[in-house]
């Protein structure tokens, strides 16, 4: 630069500057010094609402201030607790009755065995749960007998026990590490494409694998890519154990319409991902239709950006490895696809383990050891845990052991054989009742169903009456049953109850005295989703 420029360019930036200062000079200095910081405020609050509407939808966002406002008006907030209210009791249908006649403090004396007789008592009041129960119960045949028998046995033998003292109970932690093994092995850890190191540990439940798999993927790509601010992105199907992980452990989650054919959209969910995304998820099947996402395509898309993905085989961890061998088309869901980096399986399910039981896998120890707890700097000593409970039921992991040993891979294929066909003569009975429609094509044993002439709902709480358990599902409305053994010799009875409730419903529409319809299907319609939420933390708070 020359030095006329240099000249040129000073005298200019003089000249703005005095033309500034001018114009300053106009205002006050507290104007001045309030209105930079007046004008970030305001940057921040409106930054604020477009991250509120980004997140929630401009539809949820509007209904949300409106509501906000009406609740405002006197009288209108009273209006609504009192109507929430009566729907919570509704609810509750007669559980209240039950609080009123139960123990709140110990007996002076002890009530010895004769415990087990009240226990009896008690136990005579549950619903008759044998074959009426959607899911709920997997193990075929009596209580008191066969498997159930062998199973509640091995319960007893280990109920002592608890794998948290490693050293004392060296059964039950090798009992565990088979039981992870054994899963492992059906879930392609012997394939070359799972690369070996498939690992993992037993928990209580599907929640508790998905959580731990949540918090894993979470710091592990923490770890990896140094995300501080997680989002994940699952299919409007995935099961609501990922809602739970996403409020627990501080990720945004990104629920993604499902297709057509209520299968995952692959290509929907690949819009929602970003730098903070940590990982996708899709099921084998999906809880509410029976239906198998497209796993090999979304392990595709994991692996194209670098990030975890998690299958749910809580379902269908114990019947897809067999239904493959019997010669169903099942297509790929394990670890020999390539980009899952995890999966839950339940045994308590078609594992037919006792409840309570079961296994969070991964591809490999990198990612498993971030599930892990060790705390260093505690006065009662050096810490490590693997899961989120640190004393664990050493009786249920015997009695998952027990059952994968007893049954072994014979037991599981006639299981497998009978429940599949028992699901299919179940869909083709509910196919040919011309005023329902079967949702999708069910890859395994749920059936969810639907009406567009009738109310399901009203049809389900005739089914109810009947003794029948089944499943509310909503987008679209419908009502599903979950096939397990204790299904299979009574699926004509089920049908023809259903043909009966149909023929009712369609002669007398209208709610069923004490029936649950009404609720259903006004949380379907409502627009303020924070209403709905409302209902269902009070209707817990009310139980316990």
């Amino acid at each position: 630069m020359d030095l006329f420029s240099y000249s040129s360019m000073k005298s200019m930036l003089i000249q703005a500057r005095g033309l500034l200062n001018s114009r300053l000079s106009e205002f006050e200095p507290l104007v001045l010094l309030v209105a930079p910081l007046l004008t970030l405020f305001l940057a921040q609050i409106i930054g604020s609402v477009f991250g509120v509407v980004h997140d929630k939808g401009l539809k949820a966002c509007l209904v949300g201030f409106v509501m906000g406002f009406l609740k405002m008006v006197p009288g209108v907030q009273n209006y609504i607790d009192a109507e929430k209210q009566k729907v919570v009791d509704q609810l509750q249908s007669g559980s209240s009755s039950k609080k009123k006649n139960r123990a709140e403090e110990l007996p002076v004396k002890g009530l010895g065995v004769e415990v087990l007789e009240k226990m009896e008592d008690e136990k005579r009041n549950d619903a008759i749960w044998q074959g009426k129960c959607s899911g709920t119960v997997y193990i075929g045949g009596s209580e008191s007998e066969g498997h159930f028998a062998l199973v509640n046995q091995a319960c007893s033998m280990f109920a002592h026990t608890n794998p948290l003292h490693s050293d004392v109970f060296q059964s039950v932690v090798r009992f565990e590490s088979e039981v992870v093994a054994m899963t492992a092995a059906l879930l392609g850890s012997k394939e070359t494409t799972s690369g070996g190191q498939i690992c993992g540990n037993m928990t209580s439940g599907g929640t508790e694998s998905i959580v731990l798999a949540v918090k894993s993927s979470r710091d592990y790509m923490k770890y990896k890519k140094g995300i501080k601010r997680p989002e994940m992105i699952i299919p409007e199907s995935g099961h609501s154990a990922y809602d739970k992980a996403a409020q627990y452990f501080n990720i945004k989650l990104w629920r993604v319409p499902v297709d057509k054919e209520f299968r995952a959209d692959v290509k929907a969910m690949r819009r929602y991902i970003n730098r903070n995304t940590i990982m996708i998820v899709g099921s084998a099947p999906g809880f509410p239709h029976g239906i198998i996402d497209p796993i090999e395509e979304l392990g595709q898309l994991a692996l194209s950006y670098g990030i975890c993905f998690h299958v749910d085989l809580c379902l269908g961890g114990f019947v897809l490895p067999f239904a493959r061998k019997l010669g169903y088309p099942i297509p790929a869901f394990d670890f020999s696809v390539q980009g899952v980096t995890s999966i839950s399986v339940d045994v308590h399910k078609y594992g037919l383990a006792p409840k309570g039981t079961s296994t969070v896998l991964y591809r490999n120890h990198e990612i498993r050891k971030h599930q892990f707890v060790a705390v260093t700097e505690w006065s009662g000593g050096l810490y490590v845990s693997p899961t989120i409970a640190g004393s664990r039921p050493g009786s249920l992991v015997a009695g998952a052991w027990a059952a994968m040993m007893s049954l072994g891979e014979e037991g599981y294929l006639q299981n497998t054989s009978k429940i599949m066909e028992a699901t299919k003569r179940l869909e083709e009975g509910v196919r040919e009742i011309h005023e329902l429609f079967v949702v999708g094509k069910p890859d395994m044993t749920i059936v969810a169903f639907g009406s567009k002439t009738l109310d399901i709902f009203e049809v389900n709480d005739f089914m109810s009456s009947k003794g029948w358990h089944l499943n509310a599902l909503q987008r679209p409305n419908s009502i599903h049953i979950c096939v397990t053994l204790q299904h299979v010799p009574i699926i004509d009875d089920f049908l023809q109850d259903l043909r009966e409730a149909v023929e009712t419903v369609k002669a007398n529409p209208g709610p069923v005295t004490g029936g649950l319809a009404p609720i259903y299907g006004a949380a379907g319609k409502m627009p303020d989703r924070g209403m709905v939420n409302e209902l269902l933390v009070s209707y817990m708070d009310s139980q316990y």
